[in-house]
C-alpha cells in the first residue's frame, strides 16, 4: 500500500485529492458501491504501480483501461516493452501523447513497433530457418499475433496470389485494419532486406491499390518485417509518400533496459535538431 501511494499520491487529476478521498467509495442511486477515478482491479495495480516512469505507467494504465486487458496481458505487454518500441516509432510530441491519450491509430506509422516481439510463437533460437517456417508459426498463433500486431487488424491471407502478364506472385500475409480502413500487406525476410524485396512489395502495394481496395478506402500499407531493417536503403529506394514500412522483429523478449536507454538517447538526439 505505501508502494501504491508513491506511485499515485501526485496523480494529475482534474481536482487534486488526496489518497484517501481517491479510493473513497459512494453509493449510486441503485445502492451498490462504486469507486472513484480508479478504472481497473487491484491485480492491474500490483503491476501498474512498479512501474517507475510516470509516462510509461499513464500508457498502460489507458490501454489496460480502454482495451479491457486482462492482468495477464497487461503483464506480457509491459514484459515486451510496448510503451518503448511504440514510442521509438514516433517523434516526441507523439511520445508525449502516448502518456496522455494512450496508443491512437490515425495515419499509417501509428500501427508500427520497433522492434514486433514474437516471443509467443515458442521458436527455437537457431542461426537460420526458412520464411516458410516463420510464416507457419504465425499462422498457428494468429490470435496473438494480431494482438501484436495492435489496434484494428483483421486477417484475410496467407500466401495471396497475384497474376498478370501469365506470372504469379505471393503475398505471404494480408490483414486488412478497420480504424485505417486500408489493407495491410506483410512480407517476411528472414535473410538481410534488399532493394528488390522494397521493389517486390511496391508492386503488390500498386496491384492492391488498383484492383482491391475500394474508393472509400485509404492507400495500402506494405510492412518488410524482417530480423534487421535498413532504414537507409528504405529511405534511398522508395519515395515519402510510399506507404512502405521496414520493422524489425525479435522471437524473444527484448531488453526492456536497452530499449529504454535507446529511447532517452533518442529524445536527447529530437531535442538537438529542434534546437539547430
Amino acid at each position: 500500500m505505501r508502494q501504491f501511494f508513491t506511485a499515485y499520491v501526485d496523480r494529475d487529476l482534474s481536482i487534486r485529492q488526496t489518497l484517501s478521498s481517491e479510493l473513497k467509495s459512494i453509493e449510486n442511486e441503485s445502492g451498490k458501491v462504486k469507486s472513484l477515478n480508479f478504472t481497473l482491479n487491484w491485480s492491474h495495480y500490483l503491476i501498474l504501480m512498479r512501474i517507475e516512469n510516470t509516462a510509461e505507467r499513464n500508457f498502460y494504465e489507458i490501454e489496460a483501461t480502454k482495451e479491457n486487458w486482462s492482468e495477464r496481458h497487461l503483464s506480457r505487454q509491459y514484459q515486451s516493452s510496448l510503451y518503448e518500441r511504440l514510442a521509438l516509432s514516433r517523434n516526441k510530441e507523439e511520445v508525449m501523447k502516448l502518456a496522455s491519450e494512450g496508443h491512437t491509430v490515425i495515419k499509417p506509422e501509428d500501427i508500427l513497433k520497433n522492434p514486433l516481439t514474437l516471443e509467443f510463437l515458442g521458436m527455437e533460437e537457431k542461426d537460420s530457418y526458412t520464411e516458410s517456417e516463420l510464416e507457419h508459426a504465425i499462422i498457428s498463433k494468429i490470435q496473438q499475433f494480431l494482438l501484436e500486431l495492435g489496434k484494428g487488424f483483421l486477417f484475410e491471407a496467407r500466401q495471396k496470389r497475384i497474376t498478370f502478364d501469365d506470372e504469379h506472385f505471393f503475398v505471404d500475409l494480408v490483414f486488412y485494419n478497420r480504424l485505417l480502413q486500408c489493407y495491410v500487406l506483410i512480407d517476411l525476410k528472414t535473410d538481410k532486406l534488399t532493394h528488390q524485396d522494397l521493389g517486390q512489395m511496391q508492386m503488390y502495394v500498386n496491384y492492391y491499390d488498383k484492383y482491391e481496395k475500394c474508393g472509400f478506402e485509404k492507400p495500402t500499407i506494405g510492412i518488410l518485417l524482417c530480423k534487421k531493417k535498413n532504414t537507409a536503403l528504405v529511405e534511398l529506394t522508395l519515395p515519402e509518400d510510399a506507404h512502405i514500412y521496414a520493422s524489425e522483429y525479435t522471437l524473444y523478449l527484448p531488453d526492456k533496459q536497452l530499449l529504454q536507454q535507446k529511447l532517452t538517447e533518442w529524445i536527447i538526439e529530437f531535442d538537438d535538431l529542434k534546437k539547430d
